[in-house]
């Protein structure tokens, strides 16, 4: 009687030790990325490289312009060159290993570097989200708060905003990577996705993930709801200061000075938001690289463009500097 007990127990811990043991053996994932798409790895890798290519330049030209030219030291054009800088590292995260995944067909990553990825690419876009929010309060003291202005923006205030949408994303999505690298990974080791970003692994976990991704949603609402929240409150105190101006040329002129970044705004949090705030069920990888090709890469590629076109300082700074040369 006792052996026959003991014998299942046995087996049950057995299992158990194997299963320990297939859990850890996850060392490295394979970001499928567009390995579904063979016959049009050539032209992906053309179109990638030349808009990594439009962003570097188009970014760099508008850092170079705001420091050279005297009529762009003004704090406008402080945090764009902020901003500017900040989509460059943002978009560096990820297109290179896009790029080194086509051509060399390796796409094996470690544990470690998809971790480092993840968390840099989460950083930069917090930083991202906090930075558009003190954009949109500087427009909005410039606007509603003219007199003021040079007071409140002064340059250690401005240098004081700068930093902190710097900093503000290193605390909180180191904890939420290490959290989410705490999980165990059994189900595979295959990424459908082109970078490791948090949906496509949770995926991979062993178990339930409600805990964890009521984790993700709770950061989310701090880090993006709560910047998004100050930025649509900037805008209706800015809309409604403008169309009390007495002067349909004055209400043009204020609205040509945000309208750039508004669009900036609603392009980035809007498929930002889409894509971690909606449900694990309703994530598909098809979904899911769409929606990140667009706030990974396509949208910092229009924003250098949205900036310059629909500002004719730039647009003065940039012709300035191309007949010096």
């Amino acid at each position: 009687m006792t052996q026959t007990l003991t014998k299942p127990l046995l087996q049950m811990k057995h299992e158990d030790v194997e299963a320990e043991g297939n859990i850890s053996t996850v060392i490295q994932f394979v970001l499928l990325g567009f390995s579904s798409l063979p016959n049009l790895q050539g032209i992906l890798s053309a179109v990638f490289s030349i808009i990594y290519m439009i962003i570097l330049i188009g970014n760099s030209l508008i850092i170079l312009i705001t420091r050279l030219d005297p009529t762009l030291q003004k704090p406008m054009y402080f945090f764009l060159a902020n901003f500017s800088s900040l989509e460059i590292f943002y978009v560096s995260v990820t297109v290179p290993r896009i790029l080194f995944n086509i051509w060399t067909q390796d796409r094996n990553i470690s544990v470690v570097a998809c971790a480092v990825q993840m968390c840099f690419f989460l950083m930069l876009g917090t930083d991202e989200c906090f930075l558009l929010a003190v954009m949109s309060y500087d427009r909005y003291v410039a606007i509603c708060n003219p007199l003021h202005y040079p007071l409140v923006m002064n340059q250690r205030k401005c240098t004081q905003l700068a930093a902190g949408s710097w900093l503000s994303g290193i605390p909180i999505q180191i904890g939420q990577t290490c959290w989410i690298f705490s999980m165990h990974f059994c189900n595979s080791n295959k990424i459908d996705h082109f970078f490791c970003d948090i949906p496509p692994i949770l995926k991979l976990a062993c178990g339930g993930t409600l805990v964890h991704e009521l984790s993700v949603y709770v950061v989310v609402m701090v880090v993006a709801a709560l910047p998004f929240m100050l930025v649509l409150t900037s805008y209706s105190k800015i809309i409604a200061t403008i169309l009390r101006l007495p002067t349909a040329k004055g209400r043009a002129k204020a609205f040509s000075t945000c309208s750039s970044h508004l669009l900036v705004v609603v392009l980035f949090y809007g498929s930002g938001t889409i894509t971690y705030l909606r449900p694990k069920s309703m994530h598909s990888p098809g979904t899911d690289k769409l929606l990140s090709l667009f706030y990974t890469i396509v949208a910092p590629m229009f924003n250098p463009l949205i900036y310059s076109l629909r500002n004719k300082d730039v647009i003065a700074a940039l012709r300035k500097l191309i007949l010096q040369k």
